[in-house]
């Protein structure tokens, strides 16, 4: 879309709100990703007592499509209530998963096919699955197939001395290392580019490097996140709903587990670089850790909500994606950024708050420096430089080096948190960004209703 038809509606956000977000392997780990999806949208539902029968569409984003519930966004809305006759697709853009539900539900109401749309994400990591590698999953095909003793016990035997062989592998080769009889780490495998075989890490150390972006300067950056987070947690809060926990529903999440309010520089600096361990800046303190949680918001035209009674909070003025080299991937804001503003007919002077997805703290603090640059401008094909990223409206209340990256959820979650705080602001222009595996950038454009 290089500008709006003439015809065109507008398309707004009435609400949004997202469960609490985790560190993998803690208190979400057991909760299915659907599950995640269904307390954000039931919760979603109640906040804007919403009849579920005019909805047209539930779109979600997921990246680690659960064997059990592979179009996820069908299940989540059949479990939240939706009648069978309402339509549900899930969509996948990697980091972007979710920010492509949003603009997918955009160019769907915008044009008139729809009037009212749920748009969001969900996601849990601590769920992806190890994968059998073709050495074990051989024998458990011909054990399934075997049809004489004989051939079971055979079968049974080379399973044996398989998971001896696993054994020692996991003990002696790398964590991350791919062998003959090692399970494949289907997360790990999943964050590592086809293309260029890089791990999103390296990419971040490829920025580091080009943009000079110092061990200290990431370090600094990650513990303001975590301060800035801890400090908004009462803000926070707006937007999220309490979860509680399978199976038996005693123990309640009320807030975000990640943010830590006893972070100190000293104790990032001990950490030791995690891709390139020789002269690497990339550790595990300046990066964002791997999370689970659902984000939803509810889209509808402005004509629509208004016969409804609802008051929007905020109105979508324009998106763009935009490819750029997978080794690079963490610059994606800076591509995508200006065909975003072009199309919403503004420009970063216009701007009162980002919010950009911390994957590393070294692609945030080199998409600053880019978006600066008039030579990186021109590479772009501008007259010059993006504009400014000032650090006084970057990630206000912090971001995800503290909340965390449940990637099918997150292009949601900050869409959610950048409105919220429009409406606390009163800034009038808002932008939410994000860097996508595969090397692309998102970038979606709001204006405030509240």
């Amino acid at each position: 879309m290089s500008s709006l038809p003439k015809n065109a509606r507008d398309v707004v956000i009435v609400d949004g709100v997202r469960t609490p977000f985790a560190k993998a392997g803690t208190k979400l780990k057991t909760v299915h990703a659907a599950q995640l999806g269904q307390v954000a949208l039931k919760e979603l539902i109640a906040r804007t007592n919403l009849n579920v029968n005019l909805v047209d569409e539930v779109i979600l984003g997921n990246t680690g499509s659960p064997s059990d519930a592979v179009n996820i966004a069908r299940v989540v809305a059949l479990n939240s209530g939706f009648p069978l006759s309402t339509s549900a697709v899930t969509v996948h853009r990697n980091c972007a998963s979710a920010m492509e539900s949003i603009s997918s539900g955009f160019e769907r109401i915008r044009s008139g096919t729809m009037d009212i749309i749920v748009a969001g994400g969900t996601e849990n990591m601590s769920q992806m699955p190890f994968i059998m590698p073709p050495a074990i999953t051989s024998i458990i095909e011909r054990l399934g197939s075997a049809r004489s003793g004989g051939a079971k016990i055979s079968a049974l035997w080379d399973w044996l001395m398989a998971d001896l062989k696993q054994i020692k592998e996991m003990a002696t080769t790398a964590p991350l290392a791919k062998t003959k009889y090692k399970p494949i780490i289907a997360l790990a495998e999943g964050l590592t580019d086809p293309f260029v075989g890089m791990n999103m890490g390296m990419t971040a150390e490829v920025i580091a490097k080009e943009f000079g972006i110092t061990r200290r300067q990431q370090d600094e950056y990650a513990l303001l996140s975590h301060q800035k987070a801890t400090a908004a947690k009462s803000k926070i809060k707006e937007e999220m709903t309490p979860l509680y926990l399978p199976p038996d529903f005693k123990e309640t999440i009320t807030e975000d587990i990640g943010p830590r309010d006893n972070q100190t520089l000293e104790a990032l600096q001990k950490l030791k670089p995690f891709f390139d361990k020789v002269t690497g800046t990339i550790t595990a303190g300046n990066s964002c850790p791997i999370t689970d949680g659902a984000a939803m918001v509810l889209l509808m035209a402005r004509e629509k909500a208004e016969a409804l009674g609802y008051k929007p909070v905020a109105r979508i003025r324009g998106y763009g994606y935009v490819g750029l080299e997978p080794e690079r991937m963490g610059m994606g804001p800076a591509y995508s950024t200006p065909l975003a503003l072009k199309r919403a007919g503004l420009t970063m002077k216009d701007i009162g708050r980002v919010e950009l997805n911390e994957a590393f703290a070294a692609q945030v603090l080199a998409c600053q420096k880019a978006f600066e640059s008039d030579e990186f401008g021109k590479k772009l094909g501008l007259a010059g430089r993006i504009g400014e990223l000032r650090s006084d409206i970057l990630n206000v209340n912090g971001g995800a080096i503290a909340y965390g990256h449940p990637v099918g959820a997150t292009g949601s979650r900050i869409t959610l948190t950048l409105m919220k705080e429009m409406q606390r602001s009163q800034i009038q222009f808002g932008l939410a960004t994000l860097c996508i595996g595969g090397g692309q950038g998102g970038t979606i454009i709001l204006e405030n209703e509240g």
